[in-house]
């Protein structure tokens, strides 16, 4: 991300204006524009130049060119190491990582097998996205990674295949509402799944903390671009640390509950219509239409339900931070995506 190149600059934190819902909705879907993965090395060694040559003070102002650099450096670069994220487990390539996986999980008529399958492979990429995109101020052991996807998969696994043995025997409900729960199966799984995924992944987060920070005022942001100096860390913070891990695990959510709800209802409805019943083979194609147009649109509101650069009071946090707040007396946290 931009915050780790190097310059006592600060760039603006976007375009929009990010107090807002709507601004946050905006500035995520820059992050997740897919078109970003299409950058070459060399785009993104000149996309770091330029905002370089701002935080540096060679560039007076943010240009239409420097903006557009700044898109490319904060959707391939982590934010607290400064290194390219891993190009499947960005959140510009979250729609097509997820387009196949999702497809896959909510394929009519699914027998154990396939559906064991497909909540490993969907549990698979999830820890891959949460660890890549993880506050890497606490790191993770292999065997925290291990233990945690282990207790994923086994969550996802017993939530999907509980609730197809279960549906079926629910003898009150009508075929037509038995089909339709049955196709809901896979949203229970991979929300219920996907929110441990974030706990279980990021848990050292929460037992050591994560790296808090006082929020400048424009003095002290002024200041520090004259002397080159760097904020320092206040400490590592617990309730930062649980705020941040419980709003990501949210965010999931609020991004599968949609993809996983519509899809597969609006397909029920269609399977009724003399279109699809003559074209069978569309299914699949229909299938995929329907989750990716609503991926597209879900990711960037899920993103913004909460800044991913927060800022809270610093008496919200615990004692030894009550008196060492920035501006109006908060301090910072990367919350992670």
């Amino acid at each position: 991300m931009s915050a780790s190149l190097p310059g006592n600059r600060d760039l603006p934190a976007s375009q929009y204006n990010l107090n807002t819902y709507w601004g946050r909705v905006q500035q995520s879907a820059e992050i997740a524009d897919p078109r970003t993965l299409f950058v070459s090395s060399s785009g993104l060694e000149n996309a770091k130049k330029l905002v370089s040559s701002y935080k540096q003070g060679q560039a007076n102002s943010m240009t239409p060119e420097i903006w557009r650099a700044k898109k490319i450096v904060d959707s391939t670069l982590h934010p607290d190491t400064g290194q390219p994220v891993f190009l499947p487990f960005r959140m510009s390539c979250f729609v097509i990582s997820n387009l196949i996986v999702t497809a896959g999980m909510l394929t009519p008529g699914l027998q154990t097998t396939g559906t064991l399958l497909w909540q490993i492979t969907n549990q698979s990429l999830n820890v891959g996205i949460n660890s890549a995109n993880a506050n890497k101020s606490t790191p993770l052991s292999t065997s925290t990674i291990a233990k945690s996807y282990f207790f994923a998969v086994s969550a996802s696994c017993s939530v999907a295949l509980g609730l197809n043995a279960i549906v079926p025997r629910l003898k009150r409900l009508s075929p037509a509402a038995k089909t339709s729960l049955t196709r809901l199966v896979p949203f229970a799984a991979v929300a219920s799944a996907g929110a441990l995924n974030v706990f279980l992944m990021r848990g050292e987060e929460i037992r050591q903390g994560i790296d808090v920070f006082p929020t400048l005022s424009e003095e002290e942001k002024a200041q520090k671009e004259k002397d080159g100096s760097q904020v320092r860390s206040l400490g590592k913070s617990k309730k930062a640390a649980t705020l941040a891990v419980g709003e990501t695990a949210l965010s999931r959510v609020l991004n599968s509950t949609p993809i996983m709800v519509l899809p597969p209802l609006i397909l029920v409805r269609l399977q009724q219509t003399e279109w699809l019943k003559r074209r069978p083979k569309m299914t699949l194609p229909v299938n995929l239409g329907l989750i990716f147009t609503t991926s597209i649109f879900a990711l960037p509101l899920a993103l913004a339900a909460f800044p991913q650069r927060q800022a809270v009071s610093a008496k919200s946090l615990e004692e030894q931070f009550w008196e060492k707040g920035g501006k109006d007396g908060k301090v910072e946290f990367n919350r992670g995506i």
